[in-house]
Parts: structure tokens; sequence; C-alpha cells
């Protein structure tokens, strides 16, 4: 097991980076002091500083010493009108997508109570990546009642965002109805499709969209990168 005791150091490293305990800017511990804080081998220290390093966390500088880079958490706004675009757009963040594949399927338990619809009802599930500035943040599910929106996967493809694609249902304005969102350790496949370290966490989030009378039209099922981006609910009286 100590031949894999950089992956924890890389971990904790990572850990304390994410959680502004080593500020960006900020210089890391030599490595003997690191070799002593951790209790581990020369190796394993340069190791885990290593990959750091090629992830664009940390900066080694000969001479001067290693210093953590600065790479600013994405910030999402989560409220009645949530739209990802709008959100990091704000923040000169360059906001992509690539599109996972959709298909045809009978309504799980839990799909079919979000958009309100009979239990094995077909839906129509667009699985799409979401990175920026060409980095991973998220990936997930869109799911849709296919009685209604049956081509809501070719027309996200021709129209470039669901807020199009919407409008061209007829639909001018849509509300968050519902979001729940849970931590939980990564899955292998979740922190490679993600690039991120499979000791890092990832955050689940759950949504209903709503029509402004509070019809369902979209549920969705979405596993962001806990590493890479913080969530904001604003307040509101009720």
């Amino acid at each position: 097991m100590n031949r894999d005791r950089w992956r924890k150091i890389r971990a904790e490293i990572e850990q304390d980076i994410m959680d502004g305990v080593l500020p960006p800017g900020s210089k890391l511990p030599t490595e003997p002091e690191l070799v002593t804080a951790y209790q581990a081998g020369r190796h394993s220290v340069r190791r885990a500083i290593t990959e750091l390093g090629k992830e664009g966390l940390l900066s080694v500088e000969q001479g001067r010493g290693t210093f953590v880079q600065p790479r600013p958490v994405l910030e999402y706004n989560i409220g009645a009108r949530t739209r990802l675009r709008s959100n990091f757009a704000s923040q000169g963040i360059d906001v992509s997508s690539e599109n996972l594949g959709s298909e045809h399927l009978p309504a799980r338990r839990s799909i079919a109570a979000d958009l309100q619809i009979d239990l094995g009802a077909e839906v129509v599930a667009s699985s799409r990546m979401t990175l920026a500035d060409g980095v991973p943040i998220s990936f997930g599910t869109l799911y849709h009642n296919a009685d209604r929106f049956s081509e809501f996967p070719a027309r996200r493809a021709a129209l470039g965002s669901v807020s199009a694609v919407y409008k061209s249902y007829g639909i001018d304005d849509y509300l968050r109805g519902a979001t729940q969102m849970n931590a939980r350790p990564a899955r292998a496949n979740e922190a490679q499709r993600l690039r991120q370290h499979p000791d890092m966490p990832v955050i689940v989030i759950r949504a209903v969209d709503t029509l402004l009378d509070g019809t369902p039209i979209a549920c969705s099922r979405v596993i962001w990168s806990a590493a890479r981006v913080k969530f904001n609910i604003p307040h509101r009286e009720d």
C-alpha cells in the first residue's frame, strides 16, 4: 500500500487547495517538511507534487519553491430561473457541451414522479457533458415526456440551447421547480469522465423544470465536480 501513498498525499493537497487552506499564490512547505507532515518518503511527495503540477494546480519554480496556481472555483447560482450559460458568462467562462447521446426509454419510478407521468411511459433521455474553458465540470441526463418533446435531441443539436428549443415548442419562459443535491464519493467512471482524482467527491443534482403554472416539463440527473464548482442558493423572504 505504501507505493500508493502518493495518491493520498495528492488528494489531501488538492482538497486543501479547493477548500482555500492553500490559497492561490501561496507557497507549499518544503519537500522535507512535506515528508515529515505526511510521514511519507520523498518519492511519494515528489510524485504527488508532479501530478498536481500536470493538472495545473501547482507551479514548481526552480530556486523559489512550489506555489499554488490561480484556479478559481466556478460559482453556480441556483434560483427560479437557473440558466447554465448566464451563470458563467459574467465570470468570463467559455461554456461548451458535448453530446453524449440520446434515447427513448420507459420512465422509471423517480423520473415518472418528477414529470408527473405514468410509470413506464416513454421519455426522451438526452445526455451531455458540460465544459468550462475546455475542462469538464459536469455530465448528466435531461428527461422529457416523449409525447410532447419527441424531437428534443434533434432540435437541441440544431438550435444550440435548451431555451431556444423550448421556444420552438412555444414555451417562452420556464422555472426551476425543485432542486435536490447531495455529495458522495466519485465512482471510477465518473472521476474518469470529469478528469478528476478518484478520491475527490462529486455533487449529484436532481432537478425539475416547470412551466410558470408549475407543470413539469423536464427533470435532470447531473453529476458535478465538487472540486471545480460551488453552488449558491439565494435567500428569499417567504
